[in-house]
C-alpha cells in the first residue's frame, strides 16, 4: 500500500513503526516476565507463559502487517507434513538475516507452538530485545572457541548446561525449539573464512542440537527441517525490507520423524558423535541442494 513512497520517506517511517511495535510489546513482555520471576507461586507460571506467548505472536503479526504494507512482497510457503499447536517441535532452519526471526515467529502463529530461539549471550544487552527474550525463557548461549576452552578448561560444557536448564522449562508447555545450527547469519565472508563445503550454507555446529535432542528427544513430536530463501533480493534482506524492496520470502518446511539413532551421548561416545555429525551433514547437503535448485528457478 505504501511501497510507492520514496525511500527517504518510507525507510524512516517503516523503521519508526517497527521500533514502536517492538518497544510496546517488549515492555509488556518484560513487565509480565518480571512478575512471573517475582511470584512465589509456581502454579501461575503456566498461565503467565500463555499470555507471554500471545504477546510474542501479536508482535510478530503486527510486524508482518507493516512489512506487507510497505513492500510488494510475495510469501511462498510450502509445508510437507502435518503441523499442530499441541506438539513439541525441534526446528532446524538456515540463517540468512535478522528478518528470519520475525518470519519464523509469524509463521508459527496459528500453526505450531510458540518458538524459543537459542540466542547469543551478547544479545541480552540489546535494548528491549534482550530482556524481552529473557522474559520469554529464550536461552542465551555463550560460544567458546576450542583455543579459549584449552586456556579456560573450567568453562567447558557451560553452554550445554544452559541448554539443559532451558530444556527443563520447555517441557512444561508445547514448544517449538529453534536452533540456528550454523551459529550465525550466512555471509560470503563467513562462508570463505570457515571454508564451508556447502555452496549456500555455513557448516553446522552439532553440539547444541545434539544435547537438545538428548534432553528432550522423547518429547519432540517431529523435526521441522526449514529452508529460508529471499530470492530477487541482493544484499541484506533486512535493508531491502525497510526500503520497501523486499520481493519474495520463501519457506520450505519438511516435517520429519526424529530417528532414534540420533539421540545419545554426544560428548562421551565418540561413535555416536561421528554418527550424529554424519546425519547432520547429510541434512545440510540436502538443504544446500534445495537452496541451489530454488535459486536457479527464481532467476
Amino acid at each position: 500500500m505504501f511501497s510507492f513512497l520514496p525511500i527517504v520517506v518510507l525507510l524512516p517511517l517503516h523503521l519508526l513503526l517497527q521500533i514502536a511495535n517492538l518497544i510496546f510489546w517488549a515492555t509488556l513482555i518484560i513487565v509480565i516476565g518480571l512478575i512471573k520471576f517475582l511470584l512465589p507461586f509456581t502454579r501461575f507460571v503456566h498461565p503467565i507463559n500463555l499470555v507471554l506467548n500471545f504477546m510474542l505472536f501479536a508482535f510478530s503479526k503486527i510486524s508482518m502487517k507493516m512489512i506487507k504494507l510497505t513492500n510488494k512482497v510475495e510469501f511462498d510457503y510450502e509445508v510437507d507434513g502435518h503441523l499442530s499447536k499441541n506438539d513439541w517441535y525441534l526446528m532446524m532452519p538456515n540463517h540468512l538475516s535478522w528478518l528470519d526471526i520475525a518470519i519464523l515467529t509469524e509463521f508459527a502463529a496459528d500453526r505450531i507452538p510458540a518458538p524459543k530461539f537459542f540466542l547469543k549471550k551478547e544479545l541480552i544487552w540489546l535494548p528491549f530485545v534482550g530482556l524481552g527474550a529473557w522474559a520469554l525463557d529464550m536461552p542465551f548461549m555463550q560460544r567458546y572457541s576450542s583455543t579459549f576452552i584449552a586456556k579456560n578448561p573450567h568453562l567447558k560444557g557451560k553452554d550445554i548446561d544452559t541448554t539443559r536448564k532451558s530444556c527443563e522449562k520447555f517441557k512444561r508447555l508445547p514448544t517449538t525449539v529453534i536452533n540456528f545450527v550454523e551459529g550465525s547469519r550466512f555471509t560470503a565472508e563467513k562462508h570463505k573464512l570457515r571454508n564451508s563445503p556447502y555452496q549456500r550454507l555455513l557448516p553446522p555446529k552439532a553440539g547444541g542440537i545434539a544435547f537438545t535432542l538428548a534432553a528432550m528427544g522423547e518429547l519432540f513430536t517431529s523435526l521441522l527441517d526449514v529452508t529460508i530463501l529471499y530470492p530477487h533480493n541482493s544484499g541484506s534482506a533486512m535493508w531491502a525490507m525497510f526500503c520497501g524492496n523486499l520481493k519474495t520470502v520463501v519457506l520450505r518446511i519438511k516435517v520429519k520423524p526424529i530417528p532414534k539413532n540420533i539421540i545419545g551421548d554426544y560428548y562421551n561416545n565418540e561413535n555416536f558423535k561421528l554418527e550424529f555429525q554424519t546425519w547432520l551433514n547429510q541434512q545440510w547437503h540436502e538443504k544446500d541442494q534445495l537452496i541451489t535448485d530454488m535459486d536457479a528457478k527464481s532467476t
